[in-house]
């Protein structure tokens, strides 16, 4: 069974800062991509940013120059380091794995259950 389990979710005012994590666990032999996902309330989901296995990084126009996303290959986490906080950016974020090889080899595109993050004084 894998999973991926995000943390660091929480309520922080307006120009603050909050780390958020997500490991990913179970018979896992590679992940390709982990990105960072949101859906604010009433709005589609949204890429984040990305990250690739050989450290190759994308990130959304709304999120680049605050917003920072790292990843430890041998734990399977990735965190996003989250500065300069702004209201719009309150919402459920995401972990993804993109092509995630099982010990068996299959390929999986799990998501976590997401954490709420709420920008607000």
């Amino acid at each position: 069974q894998v999973q991926l389990v995000e943390s660091g979710g929480g309520l922080v005012q307006p120009g603050g800062s909050l780390r958020l994590s997500c490991a990913a666990s179970g018979s896992i032999f590679t992940i390709y991509t982990m990105a960072w996902y949101r859906q604010a309330p009433g709005k589609q989901r949204e890429l984040v940013a990305d990250i690739t296995r050989g450290g190759r990084i994308n990130y959304s126009d709304s999120v680049k120059g605050r917003f920072t996303i790292s990843r430890d290959n041998a734990k399977n986490t990735i965190y996003l380091q989250m500065n300069s906080l702004k209201p719009e950016d309150t919402a459920v974020y995401y972990c993804h794995a993109d092509r995630l090889l099982t010990q068996d080899y299959r390929n999986l595109n799990p998501w976590g259950q997401g954490t709420l993050v709420t920008v607000s004084s």
